[in-house]
């Protein structure tokens, strides 16, 4: 990486401050270590000013060596004032600031054929301290002359000149002259053009490294791992979910720096479609501003009060409204902060019940074979992937594994509707044969994500309805993944109209703003809890952050926005077009199955189409599709072979198109070519 650059300009009064000011805050954006220096000043603040913008802790005498009163030429101001210039003064601060710092900022003093003493001008001083020059210039008339002397001057005296940057100081409408004059002096000065920059009506944080991204830092840096410079921190101290590390350190990777709509921009300044929500969370888009100005107004009031022995406001009223568009017949909420917590909630709630009410051999889960309900070990004993879950057998409870509906890979080799649910069968042999020591079938209902967005066929979650009503067991159902308008309903249950006996919630439940969950149950579980205290029927478990203040003031904005946009009317158009611009996938050789239920898409990729056989593991070729994605501005992220979409509610359907055209492409070239 260069030591630093030096910015003049053609003349005075084009801004040369305000740009050293956008380059140094947006490399500062960055995690560079810059430092600026501004070594002879003319009157003027401009030394302060940086100092205290970029919050630089340098003595100001080293930033600054030499400061005259009067805004004249300096050889006159020092003459006028009595300074004797030193230009070993100015190379001993320079260097001591290049110590402190990874990059420095040199702004000079007028032109370069300013004079800084009779027989010394800018052009020397650049040229003692060894660094390549960056041109400022107007964009009006007389540009083009100014400009070209100055780049000519520059060669002259052998100082590398890195290019032209063009500064708009005027808040005017741009004339022909303003729109021609970079291209010509960039051809006939030889020179390249770094930046052209809008007038900024002021010099805040959001305007200057606006700025900051419209100048090619690249150029000025010649190091392009600059910019990877966060990714490097990433590496060498962050360690990542269901991520291997290896491929990790060793691969290139994206770090995200802001959102807006449904994109994300990271560290260089690209923006990204988000193809999934931010891993299912975003439901309205990212910094949607009726949530973020709740968080804010419950901030100014309180950020955290407890729920051991105390209430909060946001709690009560998202309790209420939650179970006001709950499922019939659920009415008490029990926060957590996260879907795996909700899941040991339900858990434990289901066990207790029956330990409190006098069914002390009602103690075995049943889940089914391919499930995935979290990471915790509760959750992950009632988990059927052996990639996930395999390796924690030992430290897990006992349950009941049964088969679960996949009509693309029937465990049954049968074909729906003739199958009449076949698939069903093993649930109800054991829940015949063993409900007195069952306490509850957990399922995610009608869609199971994480085991690749199976769509179970009609009518399987209100079988299993039917059947743990029959044999007296609870059904829980995880709605982490598949609730707040996912299936096209706010819950996945209604799409059969069923009612669980308790309803895990999370991920969207705050629309991806913060973390919080909640697990809902019926009034007859909660009475099995209330007892005189010396019975200890109490449920004994809770969180630090339960029910925090900030966190259900997002989710309260979040369900107002639901009823106010009518979010799940504008949904079933989008569906539609989803579904219907999904069949061409079907084209692709090897596109196994495409899966839809509502904004949750599975596109299962295949070996061999006709005897379905997947793609081995170690060929990643669902990473690599992603990563193919990823290069057109698309995030993704698949479940081993399987390809997911699943995109913020609030999208458009043009921005719709735009994922399923990049997404059809990036499977063709990964599996095709």
């Amino acid at each position: 990486m260069r030591k630093g650059i030096f910015v003049s300009a053609t003349d005075t009064g084009v801004g040369k401050t305000v740009i050293c000011l956008a380059i140094a805050s947006f490399l500062k954006n960055q995690g560079v270590n810059v430092g600026f220096m501004k070594p002879i000043q003319c009157a003027g603040v401009d030394a302060n000013f940086l100092k205290r913008k970029l919050e630089i802790n340098d003595p100001l005498e080293l930033i600054n060596p030499y400061f005259a009163k009067e805004p004249i030429a300096p050889s006159v101001a020092f003459r006028r004032q009595g300074i004797r210039f030193d230009k070993q003064k100015v190379l001993t601060s320079f260097n001591e600031l290049r110590k402190e710092h990874d990059f420095l900022i040199v702004e000079g003093v007028g032109g370069l054929y300013v004079p800084i003493k009779e027989d010394y001008f800018v052009a020397d001083l650049i040229k003692d301290l060894d660094l390549p020059l960056i041109i400022v210039s107007r964009l009006g008339l007389g540009t083009i002359n100014h400009t070209l002397l100055t780049v000519k001057l520059a060669k002259e005296q052998g100082i590398e000149v890195l290019g032209i940057i063009f500064n708009c100081r005027k808040k005017q409408k741009l004339g022909i002259p303003e729109k021609t004059n970079p291209e010509v002096i960039k051809r006939l000065g030889k020179i390249p053009i770094l930046g052209i920059l809008p007038y900024l009506p002021s010099i805040d944080e959001k305007n200057i490294l606006r700025a900051g991204r419209r100048i090619n830092l690249s150029a000025i840096i010649q190091e392009k791992t600059i910019f990877n410079h966060w990714q490097a921190l990433d590496k060498k101290y962050l360690w990542h979910p269901f991520t291997q590390m290896k491929d990790w350190l060793e691969e290139e990777q994206l770090v995200i720096e802001e959102a807006r709509g449904c994109y994300l921009k990271d560290t260089k300044g690209k923006w990204y479609l988000d193809g999934i929500s931010s891993l299912w969370v975003n439901i309205h888009g990212h910094r949607k501003k009726e949530i973020d100005s709740a968080i804010k107004k419950q901030l100014s009031k309180l950020a955290h009060s407890t729920l051991l022995g105390l209430g909060n406001l946001p709690s009560i009223k998202l309790a209420k409204e939650l179970i006001k568009i709950a499922p019939r017949k659920l009415s008490k909420v029990f926060y957590s902060d996260n879907g795996s917590t909700a899941v040991e909630v339900a858990l434990k709630i289901a066990f207790q019940y029956w330990q409190n009410t006098g069914f002390k051999e009602k103690n075995k889960f049943i889940h089914l074979e391919n499930s995935y309900h979290g990471d915790t070990l509760g959750a992950v004993s009632v988990g059927g992937i052996d990639l996930f879950h395999r390796i924690y057998k030992p430290l897990l409870f006992e349950t009941i594994k049964v088969t679960a509906p996949y009509c693309y890979r029937c465990p049954e080799d049968k074909r729906y509707p003739s199958c009449n649910l076949a698939c069903l069968k093993e649930l109800e042999y054991i829940l015949r044969k063993k409900n007195k020591s069952i306490c509850a079938l957990i399922v995610e209902p009608i869609v199971q994500a994480a085991a690749g967005i199976i769509v179970w066929p009609k009518g399987a979650l209100k079988k299993m309805r039917q059947l743990v009503t029959k044999y007296n067991c609870f059904l829980i159902c995880d709605e982490v993944a598949t609730g707040f308008g996912r299936t096209g309903k706010m819950f996945a249950c209604e799409q059969e109209n069923v009612s669980p006996d308790i309803l895990c919630l999370g991920k969207g439940i705050t629309a991806g703003c913060l973390p919080l969950a909640a697990t809902l149950t019926t009034q007859k579980i909660f009475e099995g809890f209330i007892a005189d205290y010396k019975e200890r029927k109490t449920f004994f478990h809770g969180h630090t952050y339960t029910g925090n203040p900030l966190a259900c003031s997002a989710a309260i904005a979040n369900l107002e926005i639901f009823k106010r946009e009518r979010t799940l009317e504008k949904l079933v158009p989008k569906i539609a077009f989803l579904r219907n611009e999904l069949k061409q996938f079907s084209a692709l050789k090897h596109v196994g199955d495409i899966r839809q239920k509502g904004f949750m898409v599975g596109i299962e990729l295949v070996k061999n189409k006709k005897t379905q056989e997947p793609f081995p593991w170690e060929d990643k070729i669902g990473i690599k599709v992603c990563q193919e994605a990823i290069t057109h501005g698309l995030i993704l992220r698949p479940l081993d072979n399987i390809i997911v979409l699943m995109p913020p509610l609030a999208i458009t359907k043009k921005e719709l198109n735009r994922m399923l055209q990049v997404t059809f492409k990036a499977i063709r070239k990964v599996t095709e070519i």
